[in-house]
């Protein structure tokens, strides 16, 4: 993808982004050498005006979505289409390494969500990247939807599964000071006292960041 453009996507830089499209169409279909697409960088950038500026002109040359912008963006409609016509892409991973679920987990819905677990997704697929994590720790660390969550568990994601750095699920809840998400977490079998790398618990994490009753409450709960 031409740096300058990601350089626009990233800051929001909507007026600028629309010249630079009108003047070249082609910029709205680039992709990173990972083949990571400009609408999936504005959705990762949070930058939601480029992300309807270029779904719209996307749309307006009958380019359709993948299934992984289809999963990240919320549209249940084009993904019950894609996971029905391909199957085995439920599974699939990115360019720079998710599954759908971890996408639609971070950033979708909770339909996406279960239109990929409908389809087969695996709630124990592990991110071909750095991250090593599952869906559930996505939709813990940005998502951070309930009915998601409970999706998730509901169809068997473990709670306690670890990814980078030694992280089970409760550590984003414990971070977010999201002492919902963390009942929920605990209903199914989290251990609220499990140490990542660091030697830290959930409740340290909470207590660093200034959540103290959140922390307090952690450190009561049984392992």
């Amino acid at each position: 993808m031409n740096q300058n453009f990601l350089r626009l996507i990233r800051s929001g830089t909507t007026a600028e982004i629309a010249d630079a499209v009108h003047a070249d169409p082609r910029l709205a279909v680039w992709r990173d050498a990972q083949g990571v697409s400009a609408l999936m960088w504005s959705i990762y950038s949070g930058q939601t005006v480029v992300r309807d500026f270029l779904r719209a002109s996307l749309s307006e040359h009958s380019i359709l979505l993948d299934i992984f912008e289809a999963a990240a963006i919320g549209d249940d409609t084009r993904l019950a289409v894609l996971v029905l016509e391909h199957p085995e892409q439920a599974n699939e991973h990115s360019g720079d390494g998710w599954t759908p679920l971890h996408l639609a987990g971070a950033f979708g819905t909770p339909a996406c969500v279960a239109a990929l677990l409908r389809a087969g997704a695996s709630v124990s697929a592990v991110a071909a990247n750095a991250q090593a994590n599952q869906p559930l720790h996505a939709a813990l660390a940005l998502g951070r939807n309930p009915e998601t969550i409970r999706l998730l568990l509901d169809h068997g994601a473990n709670p306690n599964a670890t990814q980078a750095g030694g992280f089970t699920p409760i550590f984003s809840a414990a971070t977010a000071n999201r002492r919902d998400l963390a009942e929920l977490l605990l209903a199914h079998g989290a251990n609220a006292q499990h140490r990542c790398d660091e030697g830290k618990t959930a409740a340290d994490f909470a207590r660093e960041r200034g959540h103290a009753e959140l922390a307090d409450w952690l450190e009561a709960r049984p392992a």
